[in-house]
């Protein structure tokens, strides 16, 4: 059997989690998930093996949690900007610690474009969660900004484009298509 990527599991978890979604992700086991499914709990995500996969249901609301990264089993620094997505929309502010990748805050001032109240200092970030983000043209700079961006896009009010998204496609495979299939609206246009 071929298990699932931990980081797209991640990924697609935050995905529902930010939306407020209720979604059965068939496969997806949560041992492979363990770090980002306790931080996604005290969210407010309501997560719980099921048929065979992973029930996720997201908060009306989320809160606010701190995050620092750390090698596996910890909170891997693959999902640091994905959470931080979620982050921008809680209830309270996070500080999210990156301990792993000095360089790994490059879609901060790309989430402040859409409205997100982010400060930063060396490798910690503080996030002040906004009631709302605002669509705006953003730029990825790397594989997981360009996710963290999809997903804070799926919140903003109005529309948000995300150019250089050819990033994605090294960690996700047809994203939008996947997406989409849950509900997003969301489209790929050619760059």
């Amino acid at each position: 059997m071929i298990i699932s990527d931990r980081i797209e599991t991640g990924t697609f978890m935050v995905a529902i989690a930010v939306t407020g979604g209720d979604v059965l992700m068939k496969g997806a086991r949560l041992g492979h998930a363990t770090a980002v499914a306790m931080k996604l709990r005290e969210a407010g995500a309501d997560i719980a093996e099921e048929d065979g996969g992973l029930r996720v249901r997201g908060p009306v609301w989320p809160k606010a949690v701190n995050v620092t990264t750390a090698p596996y089993p910890g909170f891997p620094t693959d999902m640091q900007a994905q959470f931080m997505a979620l982050m921008t929309v809680a209830d309270g502010s996070s500080v999210i610690t990156e301990t792993i990748y000095s360089d790994r805050f490059s879609h901060v001032p790309e989430l402040k474009r859409l409205g997100a109240d982010i400060s930063l200092d060396r490798n910690i970030a503080v996030v002040s969660g906004v009631p709302k983000l605002s669509g705006a043209k953003v730029m990825a700079t790397d594989l997981r900004a360009s996710a963290a961006l999809i997903l804070a896009g799926l919140v903003a009010e109005g529309e948000t484009e995300v150019s250089r998204v050819y990033h994605i496609d090294r960690g996700y495979e047809a994203i939008e298509k996947k997406l989409a299939a849950l509900g997003a609206r969301i489209t790929r246009v050619k760059e």
